[in-house]
């Protein structure tokens, strides 16, 4: 069974109204904050909160897989690092991401965080693996394509911040 990821599998149930009953005592989408009152949220979560009349407490699917993040160490996304670059061909408009991960079996992906009229902006995000297994890090090649009528600036945030790449 896959070790859930905050960005991947607890931030997205966090709805909006769970981070506002729970704001007087901290941010729920803030990592930190939440890894800080994990288990009190998980025990409250389960049984009243939010209360019915604004949402309701959430499923115990949900409450098992924040439990299961909570107990396998509350894995996170890291920010990668790479070398990009930017092609527009006559199918399709490319962003590359080029490098080597910081070890042996990570995985990584360039994700589409905003947009906008004028300009649109990735991540690339690496996940680092459950168990690490020794072997030499690996090479990648990272590659996102879209129309090639798509002319808006792009942006990457990474480790090293945020660059433009066209």
């Amino acid at each position: 069974m896959r070790t859930p990821v905050f960005e991947l599998h607890i931030l997205p149930m966090i709805r909006a109204t769970d981070r506002e009953h729970m704001r007087f005592a901290f941010d729920m989408w803030d990592y930190d904050q939440l890894v800080q009152h994990a288990e009190v949220f998980a025990d409250r979560a389960a049984v009243d909160m939010p209360p019915v009349h604004s949402g309701g407490p959430w499923p115990d699917e949900w409450v098992q897989l924040f439990r299961r993040w909570m107990a396998t160490g509350h894995k996170r996304l890291v920010l990668g690092a790479a070398q990009y670059s930017w092609n527009q061909a006559a199918t399709a408009t490319t962003v590359r991401a080029i490098g080597t991960y910081p070890t042996a079996g990570f995985k990584g992906w360039l994700q589409l965080e905003s947009e906008t009229e004028a300009a649109k902006t990735y991540v690339l995000y690496f996940e680092a693996p459950d168990v690490p297994d020794g072997e030499a890090p690996e090479d990648f090649n990272i590659r996102e394509r879209y129309s090639p009528a798509d002319n808006r600036l792009v942006f990457i945030r990474d480790s090293e911040g945020i660059q433009q790449i066209h």
